[in-house]
């Protein structure tokens, strides 16, 4: 990554999170399609619901003839991090539009916000609408093609998770993550290496007792207060 926020370097800095939307996204086609969606209606879910975890979700109670109602308040539980993340991002386009600011938060994915955490260390704590814009859309639309995909291979992959598909997202926020411990000089590194080992803990520990959507919201506050006080206190 270099301190440029323009289109082009928006394209080059996103280029290392498309390989984890390919692969979970042929993941979620295939499986969508074994469930008996049709690849009209597997496009359609990327295009206007748009969130990985939530369509894997959908695709499940639809096949279990869940209500609607009771999808939607699923959907809605699963993606309510993204209330905190788009909280986290707004400060960095307060010079914006109403109407940019409600795309950036509108295209925002755990992956792109993540990437945009990381590249603000290399900008002085800045980001442009530009920058981020792009590498929205880009995710949006490698995410709807890789599933559409997916749903086309339907027929011939019977098990997406026996090739390690569901693996490829994961790895990515591995990579996410190192990339944002070895750029960010404002936290020194022995508060976030501590920060990502109680986090780690808390989220074994909790999912034994609470549900993974509520676990999200609940690991992140108690994460980021933990790693609030120990900046103050080891600085």
């Amino acid at each position: 990554m270099n301190n440029k926020l323009d289109r082009k370097t928006a394209f080059k800095d996103t280029l290392p999170t498309i390989f984890g939307y390919i692969g979970i996204g042929l993941a979620f086609g295939i499986i969508a399609s074994s469930a008996g969606l049709n690849i009209f209606l597997v496009g359609a879910m990327s295009l206007f619901i748009y969130a990985g975890s939530a369509q894997f979700i959908t695709v499940s109670m639809l096949s279990a003839g869940a209500p609607i109602i009771s999808i939607i308040i699923a959907t809605f539980l699963v993606n309510s991090r993204m209330i905190l993340m788009s909280m986290s991002v707004a400060p960095f386009f307060k010079e914006y539009s109403l109407f940019k600011n409600i795309s950036i938060g509108s295209f925002l994915t755990d992956e792109s916000y993540a990437l945009g955490m990381n590249k603000q260390n290399y900008t002085n704590g800045k980001l442009s609408y530009e920058w981020f814009n792009t590498a929205n859309i880009i995710s949006y639309m490698t995410w709807g093609i890789s599933s559409v995909i997916g749903a086309l291979l339907g027929s011939v992959v019977k098990n997406p998770y026996g090739l390690g598909l569901d693996f490829a997202l994961v790895a990515m926020f591995i990579g996410l993550l190192y990339l944002q411990v070895i750029s960010d000089f404002t936290i020194k590194k022995k508060v976030q290496i501590i920060v990502i080992i109680i986090v780690l803990f808390l989220v074994f520990f909790g999912m034994i007792i609470l549900p993974s959507n509520v676990l999200i919201i609940i690991v992140t506050l108690i994460g980021c207060t933990i790693g609030v006080v120990l900046k103050n206190v080891i600085h």
